[in-house]
C-alpha cells in the first residue's frame, strides 16, 4: 500500500516552509521560520518533526538555478549558502527516503497545477514576486524542465546591477528587495514621507506591507514605489505574453498583497505592451495557494515521479 503522505520543502531568501502535505495536495501541518545560514540544520529540525514510516519521500523547492542531472544548485543570487552544496544527498542520507530537487517557482507552478489556480489551465506561466522574482511554466499539462528565471530578463540595457551578475535584470526593478532598497535611499536622501513613521522610526526595517499601507494612506512616496515597480514587473509581463502566448498568468508571493496598486499598475503597463489578440486572451489571476503553493508542489515532485518509475 502506497505511503500516504510526502515532506515539502520550499527553501527561498526570506523564509523556509516545510509542510506535511497528503496525497491530495492538502497540508496537513506546516512549519515556518526564518532562513539562516544553518540551513540543513533547520531543514533537518523542521522535516524530522513531521517525519514518520507513512512519508513517500521529501521534494525541495529552492530559489535557484538547479542542475537537475547532479541535483545542485548552481547560483542562488539570493541565497548563496545552499550553492554547489550536496543538499539532496545531505537530506537522503537523514532521512533513506527519495528526495527530489526542483527550483523554488516551478515547485509552486506544480502545486498551482495540482490543486491551485491552474487546475484548469493547459498552459500558464507562473511569477514569484517576493524577494526576488521566478517563473514556472506549465505547457501541455506539464511542468516545462527549463531554468524559467523570469526575473534575469534584462529589462533596462545600461541598467543596476544584479546580483546575479547581470545588469538591468527584472528583479533589480520589481521585487521586493528592489522597492525596499529604493525606499531606504530616498529616506536616506530627505524625501518626506509617511514611512519615516513605521518600524518606530527606523526605516532600515521597514517592510513592503508597510509601503502598501502607507500608500493605501495616500503617501506620495510609497505610491510612487510600488507604481514605478508595477510599470516594471507589467514590462516582464508582457514579454512572457508575448514569446509564450499562456492561457493564464499566475502571480504569486507576498508582493500581490499589493494588488491594487503595484499589481493594477502591472496590468495596465502590460496591456499598452503586449500585442492586443494575445493580450485580450490571457487571464492574469492571483495565486490560490499563497504562500503554500512551493511546499504543495515539492511535495508533488514526490508522487509525480512515483508515476513516472512505475
Amino acid at each position: 500500500m502506497p505511503k500516504r503522505y510526502a515532506i515539502g520543502i520550499d527553501l527561498g531568501g526570506t523564509n523556509l516552509r516545510v509542510a506535511l502535505v497528503s496525497r491530495g495536495g492538502e497540508i496537513i501541518r506546516k512549519i515556518k521560520e526564518p532562513t539562516s545560514e544553518e540551513i540543513i540544520n533547520s531543514i533537518f529540525k523542521a522535516a524530522g518533526s513531521l517525519f514518520s514510516d507513512e512519508i513517500a519521500g521529501i521534494g525541495i523547492g529552492v530559489a535557484g538555478l538547479v542542475d537537475r542531472k547532479s541535483s545542485m544548485i548552481l547560483i542562488s543570487p539570493n541565497l548563496h549558502v545552499v550553492e554547489r552544496i550536496d543538499l539532496v544527498n545531505e537530506i537522503r542520507g537523514k532521512f533513506r527516503v527519495p528526495v527530489f530537487l526542483e527550483n523554488d517557482a516551478n515547485a509552486a507552478a506544480l502545486g498551482e497545477k495540482w490543486v491551485g489556480a491552474g487546475k484548469d489551465f493547459s498552459n500558464f506561466v507562473l511569477f514569484t514576486l517576493g524577494t526576488g522574482i521566478g517563473g514556472g511554466i506549465i505547457y501541455d499539462k506539464k511542468l516545462l524542465k527549463v531554468s524559467a528565471e523570469i526575473g534575469h530578463m534584462s529589462i533596462d540595457v545600461d541598467g543596476e546591477k544584479c546580483p546575479c551578475g547581470n545588469s538591468g535584470c527584472l528583479e533589480s526593478y520589481a521585487s521586493a528587495r528592489a522597492i525596499l532598497s529604493k525606499a531606504v535611499s530616498a529616506l536616506e536622501k530627505g524625501r518626506e514621507s509617511l514611512l519615516r513613521e513605521c518600524c518606530g522610526g527606523n526605516f532600515y526595517k521597514l517592510t513592503t506591507e508597510d509601503i502598501y499601507k502607507t500608500a493605501l494612506d495616500g503617501d506620495s512616496l510609497a505610491r510612487e514605489l510600488l507604481k514605478d515597480a508595477g510599470r516594471y514587473l507589467g514590462i516582464g509581463i508582457a514579454n512572457i505574453i508575448n514569446l509564450m502566448s499562456p492561457e493564464s498568468i499566475i502571480l504569486a508571493g507576498g508582493l500581490i498583497g499589493a494588488w491594487d496598486i503595484y499589481i493594477q499598475e502591472a496590468m495596465k503597463e502590460a496591456s499598452r505592451r503586449a500585442l492586443k489578440e494575445l493580450f485580450d486572451r490571457v487571464k492574469i489571476t492571483p495565486s490560490s495557494l499563497l504562500d503554500d503553493a512551493g511546499t504543495i508542489g515539492a511535495a508533488g515532485l514526490v508522487f509525480q515521479n512515483e508515476v513516472i518509475s512505475e
